[in-house]
């Protein structure tokens, strides 16, 4: 088995250096290697790399135009975090209201199995599931104020409360075994079917999980693919063997996601963010054109524009 061995700050600039990037302030980049980890850093380099085979920068590549890529990624991946927790509160709310209205305020009540999806293939998943979010009041229930004030006084806690220790993970488990009828009466919510909105939920969830990670989000792909949507034959996006090049496990089905999953305002302002987090980083990268970086996002030219669709 191959071996990892510890590199010296030097050593990792002539690495660099020996790749063909440029270095032009090299206690800096000292420092910012430092700061922010050599590894991380240079996980941005396949953006600047001659092929995928060459393992060597394009010529005249800078350590500043690296290192702009990965404060954009940084830049963008707050803003995405930001948006995900918008909606996972949303669903919380939106499942909690929903389950309590129907089966009760006491966890005695609404977390009966027979509340749940009776598929016969599901039995295993819906204890299993019900078990976890049981074991999350036991465990957490007395450390968060809001728990242990109905615990104390009234001795239950109600699911709008008890959301709040639940994992966006779990939340995509819970969802998954509800009552077909209930699944609907959520979906409905966001105009989405009901298969579309477990798909998006467990996509979401996963790239809440990348983003409080601290992990490259700007290029990343998921195996999971999202369906076609109206924005995808609105935006003209363009095919490739009768598929959509992009918009379908790429960034920009975070977007599309996000488009009907966050208010029409939330949505605006993350499209401005982000806008502006991508102009910032056209000024700061000149090796590489941004029609480049958007492809690698899997953004199309007139991402925008999405913005404005209805």
């Amino acid at each position: 088995m191959k071996t990892k061995e510890f590199k010296t700050l030097d050593e990792q600039i002539e690495i660099l250096k020996n790749r063909g990037l440029v270095i032009n302030d090299v206690d800096k980049a000292e420092s910012l290697l430092l700061r922010e980890n050599y590894f991380f850093i240079n996980g941005y380099r396949h953006i600047f790399l001659k092929s995928r085979k060459e393992n060597n920068f394009i010529s005249g590549t800078t350590f500043e135009e690296l290192y702009a890529v990965f404060q954009f990624d940084r830049s963008f991946r707050n803003i995405l975090f930001k948006n995900l927790l918008i909606v996972e509160n949303n669903l919380k709310s939106i499942i909690s209201y929903k389950l309590s209205k129907k089966y009760g305020i006491r966890e005695k009540d609404y977390l009966k199995p027979s509340n749940f999806s009776q598929d016969v293939k599901k039995v295993r998943q819906v204890n299993d599931v019900l078990n976890k979010v049981k074991r999350q009041i036991k465990l957490n229930g007395r450390q968060h104020s809001a728990t242990l004030h109905y615990l104390s006084n009234y001795g239950y806690v109600p699911l709008w409360i008890l959301v709040k220790l639940l994992s966006f993970g779990m939340i995509n488990e819970l969802y998954s075994i509800l009552k077909p009828e209930d699944k609907l009466s959520i979906a409905e919510y966001y105009n989405l079917d009901v298969e579309t909105l477990g798909t998006y939920i467990s996509l979401l969830s996963n790239y809440r999980n990348l983003c409080a990670h601290e992990d490259i989000v700007y290029d990343h792909r998921t195996q999971k693919e999202i369906p076609d949507t109206k924005y995808h034959l609105e935006l003209s996006i363009p095919t490739m063997n009768d598929e959509y090049i992009y918009g379908k496990n790429d960034i920009f089905s975070i977007v599309i996601m996000l488009k009907y999953m966050l208010t029409e305002s939330d949505f605006t302002d993350f499209i401005n963010e982000v806008s502006y987090e991508l102009s910032l980083l056209d000024g700061r990268v000149d090796i590489i054109p941004q029609a480049k970086i958007l492809d690698i996002m899997g953004f199309p030219e007139n991402w925008e524009e999405i913005s404005k669709l209805k």
